[in-house]
């Protein structure tokens, strides 16, 4: 018997694909920017093909996390940056 995991239930917001273009145009791999944000690497396809958020910018370089790969999400650099 086969079973599916659960959804992970986390979205992508306008702030996270202007950080998606941005590492995009940066040439990050698309496994890594999914791993950073907790999503399938498909998500991140339908930004860079415009399916989804087509009318967002690409964040800056400064404005971008380091390069990956990445042992922790997004949410940790997000909590290391407010600071």
């Amino acid at each position: 018997m086969h079973t599916r995991a659960e959804p992970s239930r986390l979205s992508l917001t306008e702030a996270d694909a202007t950080l998606i273009k941005g590492m995009i145009r940066r040439g990050d791999r698309h496994h890594d920017i999914a791993a950073f944000f907790g999503v399938n690497q498909g998500r991140i396809a339908e930004i860079k093909e415009g399916s989804r958020f087509s009318d967002v910018q690409p964040a800056e370089p400064d404005e971008l996390p380091p390069k990956g790969p990445y042992l922790t999400p997004k949410v940790t650099w997000m909590e290391n940056r407010l600071r």
